[in-house]
């Protein structure tokens, strides 16, 4: 028998042989599954949290964040003071030279990967992620930079309220309004990008609109307006806004006078409250927190919760947690680039802090997301990125995945504004027999139980068999502790969102 085939045998023969360690806790599969859907990545102090059947109070307190202190989440708002800036500073320094549009976009990429990281308010950050994604605006291109900062933070601060006043306040936001050239239509010339994908795209969904529904949909949204190239500011022009009656797949309207703010609101209003928004957000909702295809009956029960409760968000995703739908999706999602950049740096427990430069862990970690597929919040298109597995599944994926697993494991990249757990840390005691450590490493880093086909891998990694007696720091699984690590990295449960 060879040595590799000796190691795999002793790896299946002992891997659920009992210890004489104390084997460190983990959360139930149900408990792990609603934290997992709702945040980053676990943590040991998540884990703490949600253990012993305190996942629904968990999840419940995290539906109210501005009850939750965040002291290391809110230090990352100071890290990157041109976010703060006015979109006037930011077009006359990007005029003169100072720091152009795509570098502040860059620091808005790495503040919500390190507030992703860093934050106590997990559900937040997911929600926030889910509605930038749905009401998508690009971080990249020209004009909308200096107001995309602002209109993330409009977003987070509506992520878990009402949908119908999130929908009022994207829709007309300088940022959504200058992307989709709604910010230069007129009553002579409407243009129909804003209206259609406020159709197609944010409410009632492709198939639920005609070609006459865009056009009076432009019409309603002529008047508002954005300063570009000169102050920046938002503006309603009355003299823009297109009069005359409109309607729009049942929304009927005289529309009789110039000022069309208070149209705006009724139309906006009228497509919140719509059975088709309803569904549209339903499905997409049960796609990314329960299955890519998920039963229609939940779809079914999520609208009519939705509309039942006025577009309020908290409701529908407590509907969505308690369902059977929900309990039955373990591990049936795929992280996305970021969501696997921020649960790897997460697991292995890496503390990043303030950038000073290009090399800093923060923009390392904005460069990590586009190595595997998708900058954050770079996709180019209106609809936001895919929320399919079969988007983020291919080998080129997988290739890259490995190597942000390996450099975070064995500690090589990043190296600047970033601290790493000792590989000794990762030991609980001395003496520990392999099988004990392999197990404790997945306790920790998938707080979950190790499995055979762990075990196994973890052996062959460092080419030593479970019942090994690791006995100090100089021992091999010691020094081969990147290996144990980018194994259980690499694992598909860790790959399972």
């Amino acid at each position: 028998m060879t040595s590799s085939a000796t190691t795999r045998t002793a790896a299946r023969a002992g891997a659920f042989v009992p210890g004489t360690f104390a084997a460190t806790p983990v959360p139930t599969p149900s408990e792990r599954h609603l934290a997992a859907r709702f945040s980053y990545g676990l943590t040991p102090p998540l884990v703490r949290a949600v253990r012993g059947n305190r996942h629904r109070a968990w999840f419940e307190k995290q539906l109210t964040p501005a009850a939750i202190a965040d002291p290391w989440g809110d230090e990352v708002d100071r890290w990157w003071p041109d976010l703060s800036l006015s979109p006037l500073d930011l077009w006359l320094r990007q005029r003169k030279g100072t720091r152009q549009g795509w570098e502040v976009m860059n620091d808005y990429s790495s503040w919500l990967l390190a507030k992703r990281l860093r934050s106590s308010r997990q559900v937040l950050e997911v929600m926030t992620a889910f509605w930038e994604n749905h009401l998508h605006v690009p971080v990249t291109g020209d004009g909308h930079f200096t107001w995309r900062a602002d209109y993330g933070r409009t977003i987070r601060r509506h992520a878990l309220g009402r949908f119908d006043q999130l929908l009022a306040a994207t829709t007309v936001h300088p940022a959504m309004l200058t992307y989709l050239n709604a910010a230069t239509s007129t009553k002579d010339a409407p243009n129909e990008n804003l209206g259609r994908e406020l159709l197609e795209l944010h409410t009632l969904g492709a198939g639920f609109y005609t070609e006459d529904d865009v056009k009076d949909s432009a019409r309603i949204l002529t008047g508002w307006r954005v300063d570009l190239n000169d102050t920046w500011q938002r503006l309603y022009v009355p003299e823009y806004h297109a009069t005359g009656t409109v309607r729009v797949h049942g929304f009927t309207d005289a529309n009789a006078t110039a000022d069309g703010r208070a149209l705006t609101g009724r139309y906006l209003s009228y497509l919140a409250h719509h059975p088709d928004t309803a569904r549209h957000l339903a499905t997409k909702l049960a796609k990314v927190f329960i299955r890519d295809e998920p039963p229609a009956a939940i779809v079914d029960r999520l609208a009519a919760t939705y509309l039942k409760n006025k577009t309020a968000i908290a409701p529908v995703l407590r509907q969505l947690v308690d369902s059977t739908a929900f309990r039955n999706a373990v591990d049936a999602k795929l992280r996305d680039p970021s969501e696997d950049v921020v649960a790897s740096y997460r697991a292995v427990q890496a503390q990043v802090a303030q950038p000073v430069d290009s090399k800093s862990a923060t923009v390392a970690m904005m460069n990590q997301t586009g190595a595997l597929g998708l900058r954050t919040g770079s996709w180019p298109r209106p609809d936001g990125a895919p929320i399919e597995a079969s988007a983020w599944g291919s080998p080129l994926r997988a290739l890259a995945s490995l190597d942000l697993h390996w450099n975070l494991a064995n500690r090589s990249y990043p190296t600047a504004q970033i601290v790493y757990r000792e590989h000794a840390a990762w030991v609980p005691t001395f003496p520990i027999t392999l099988r004990d450590l392999v197990d404790h490493l997945a306790r920790t880093v998938l707080a979950r139980r190790s499995t055979v086909e762990m075990l196994e891998t973890c052996c062959l990694a460092i080419g030593l068999p479970a019942d090994t007696v690791v006995t100090g720091v100089d021992h091999g699984a010691v020094t081969g502790m990147p290996r144990l690590l980018a194994a259980l990295l690499d694992s598909p449960e860790h790959y399972a969102r």
